[in-house]
């Protein structure tokens, strides 16, 4: 499969039209580009619930924009719209927040002008959140060495924040001062948002890059081919545990042996105060298919009878982390205290 191109630009990968929401489809990268014109306030829904569009400010943009294209088109089920849409996926923290914004919109807009208040508040959204990812990558490059061999897992980049990148965007911000640095890009596994996306985003970039196994990692780290674990984040708790994909908290045990920092890149969209820590967040459990649906040599790789687990997310413990980095700056342990100023 060939791998496809395309401009990165904000308004490539989440639109909001008149009477519809324009997604590029994640499911179908890297071999195509396609885009998927939304209609109904349910398919977005569908959307965010199918990893259409995915990643936790993204899904945010998504649900705010789900929001106004409902007020645009079907006014009367508007109060459902915003149910179905805050729940669509549990555990990143940035939907509910997104979703919260436009139902106070509606709250203080009643009658005419509330449609196109609610379009305004999500574009202002999704321009905010790409805003936030530059400030993030400029102050995270701050942290990274020259020569780095940065490390990512999933894909934070700018497919999952509507435009430039959390975690991405430090590398971004670091490859332009310095042109010699390199990414590992972790598979991660089950959907391989690691080899499909973060790969095919550092290509259209022109960083250099080498996708590896999730389970290379550790014999990486010990080859001294790792000098930051670079990661973003679907929630962080007041505490400053980090809720990321799965296998987030396994790379954060293998840097710690390793003495390698942990560097963690979120907009405080992605900070939950109100979450005491990370144990206390709700972990989305999928479907088994993701897991089932592998292939090997051309053939099925997975005995379909035997059971599965599928959690999407986990916890790496706040001691791991060695820095969060936010929109407004570099933040380091105690994170009680460092997060509370977001």
């Amino acid at each position: 499969m060939s791998v496809a191109s395309l401009d990165l630009d904000p308004q490539s990968i989440l639109r909001l039209q008149p009477g519809a929401v324009r997604l590029l489809d994640q499911t179908r990268l890297p071999g195509e580009v396609v885009h998927r014109t939304l209609t109904h306030w349910q398919d977005v829904v569908d959307a965010i619930r199918g990893m259409v569009v995915r990643g936790a400010p993204a899904i945010g943009i998504a649900g705010a924009m789900g929001v106004a294209l409902a007020a645009q088109t079907t006014p009367n089920e508007l109060p459902e719209a915003i149910r179905a849409l805050r729940a669509a996926r549990p555990t990143a923290v940035n939907l509910a927040w997104a979703v919260d914004a436009q139902a106070r919109l509606v709250g203080t807009h009643p009658g005419p002008g509330l449609a196109e208040a609610l379009a305004e508040g999500a574009r202002q959204i999704h321009a905010d959140e790409v805003a936030r990812c530059k400030a993030i990558g400029r102050h995270g490059a701050t942290l990274i060495t020259r020569g780095a061999r940065i490390l990512t897992h999933c894909n934070a980049g700018a497919l999952a924040t509507g435009g430039y990148g959390t975690a991405l965007g430090i590398v971004r911000a670091a490859f332009e001062i310095d042109p010699t640095l390199r990414v590992l890009v972790d598979e991660t596994r089950p959907l391989m948002q690691g080899s499909r996306l973060t790969a095919w985003e550092l290509a259209q970039a022109g960083i250099g890059h080498t996708v590896i196994a999730d389970n290379m990692a550790a014999a990486m780290m010990a080859a001294g081919r790792v000098s930051h674990v670079v990661v973003g984040a679907d929630r962080i708790a007041a505490n400053g545990d980090v809720v990321n994909k799965i296998g987030t908290y396994g790379v954060a045990v293998l840097a710690r042996a390793h003495d390698i920092p942990v560097i963690v890149a979120a907009p405080t969209s992605t900070v939950d105060l109100a979450t005491p820590t990370g144990t206390a967040t709700p972990i989305e459990e999928r479907d088994p298919v993701e897991v089932r649906d592998v292939s090997l040599f051309g053939r099925r790789a997975f005995a379909a009878d035997s059971p599965v687990a599928n959690p999407a997310f986990d916890v790496t413990p706040a001691w791991m982390v060695s820095a969060i980095i936010t929109e407004n700056g570099v933040h380091r342990a105690p994170y009680d205290r460092s997060l509370c100023q977001v």
